[in-house]
């Protein structure tokens, strides 16, 4: 008996960040298992619609792409893909549709309940009422840390027994031909610190701004990556003209493996964060990493990073220039690095959302229950 499943696609119209990046490194890799006759894939039958307009292409062979409705963005979602699926929902980027509950709905983070600074007031009410109706009314939540899900679990947006961990994976990375532009290659360097973030106050890059004249005085410079907005400005009061900051905006998957491979770290400030992924793209490069010591990252980093607490600037400055004088430390956390990212895979990351929906089609038993003969061939 065939088993129908659509993936919520609306991500595809959406510009990528790191959510985005998920669901795409998601579906390839669920096509390819299913190309590749994964048991728990033969008798599954999978979509992916998307709302109508410009879109990235996605490279499947085996999932149909669908382009079907008539409006866009949560109109679309809420209103005409429920009636649009073939059957049960996946939704990979936090919100999916209220009228679905065969749905496997996978919410990265409770940013807006942790860092209700970041986002508009519009925004923090919409995400606070919207997802504990969805992830209580699902029939499983995802995410893709062991923090987030506590999180998820302590605001009530789930219950801790329904929500399962499938982290991000690594090997994009692996795949991003690195390249310079004249604007990296200026930034570049073994005394550059490269920050990944955008403006929003969680991030926390005005905390590494606020020591732009300490790291100048180090022989320290920054490379900062990601949207700018004048508004980080005035919660660091550090000018834009400094003369060590590079401000480099948006940059192309392989000006960034460029900037991680030529530079002394990766400083990764956050105050919450539901994964990190620029610390896992940056251990995977052979990039050194000094994060938070909050939220998720050291879950994720373990061993393989520097920590200091977002909230004390001088104990970042001294893990900073303790790196830049210790070659011995930069080579140990690079080893380290390329073995903690060893966890961290997309093909496996896809087979258990495979697991997840065949627990929910009922051929597949919850962890605790004997096995079924299609568990074992799918984990043999």
């Amino acid at each position: 008996m065939k088993r129908a499943w659509t993936i919520n696609g609306r991500f595809l119209t959406q510009p990528v960040t790191g959510v985005q990046r998920y669901a795409r490194e998601i579906v390839k890799a669920l096509d390819r298992l299913m190309s590749a006759g994964h048991p728990l894939a033969r008798d599954l039958e999978m979509d992916i619609v998307r709302p109508p307009g410009d879109a990235p292409d996605l490279e499947v062979e085996h999932i149909e792409l669908r382009i079907a409705g008539h409006s866009s963005g949560y109109l679309w979602e809420q209103a005409e893909l429920p009636a649009i699926a073939r059957g049960g929902i996946v939704s990979l980027c936090n919100v999916g549709p209220l009228a679905a509950k065969k749905q496997v709905l996978c919410i990265h983070d409770v940013n807006t309940w942790l860092s209700p600074a970041s986002y508009s007031w519009k925004f923090r009410a919409l995400y606070r009422s919207l997802l504990p109706a969805l992830g209580n009314r699902a029939s499983k939540v995802v995410t893709v840390s062991h923090f987030s899900a506590d999180q998820i679990a302590r605001f009530g947006i789930a219950p801790a027994e329904r929500i399962d961990v499938i982290p991000n994976g690594r090997e994009h990375a692996l795949r991003w031909e690195a390249r310079h532009s004249a604007a990296t290659r200026a930034a570049a360097g073994e005394s550059t610190i490269v920050v990944i973030g955008s403006p929003a106050p969680h991030k926390n890059v005005a905390m590494l701004l606020g020591l732009a004249d300490r790291l100048a005085a180090q022989g320290l410079k920054l490379a900062v990556v990601g949207a700018l907005d004048a508004r980080i400005f005035a919660h660091c009061g550090a000018a834009p003209v400094a003369p060590n900051v590079h401000w480099l905006g948006r940059l192309t998957d392989g000006e960034i493996a460029a900037l991680l491979s030529d530079c002394l770290c990766l400083a990764f400030p956050s105050l919450t964060e539901g994964f990190g992924l620029p610390a896992l793209e940056a251990m995977s490069l052979g990039c050194p990493v000094v994060a938070s010591d909050r939220a998720s990252l050291p879950e994720i980093c373990d061993d393989a990073a520097l920590y200091a607490p977002p909230d004390e600037p001088s104990r970042w400055l001294a893990r900073l220039i303790e790196l830049k004088t210790d070659g011995g430390l930069r080579r140990d956390l690079r080893r380290r690095g390329r073995l903690t990212v060893q966890r961290y895979s997309w093909p496996r990351s896809a087979e258990l959302y495979l697991e997840a929906l065949a627990e929910i089609d009922g051929v597949l038993r919850p962890v605790g229950e004997p096995a079924p003969a299609l568990r074992q061939a799918a984990l043999s």
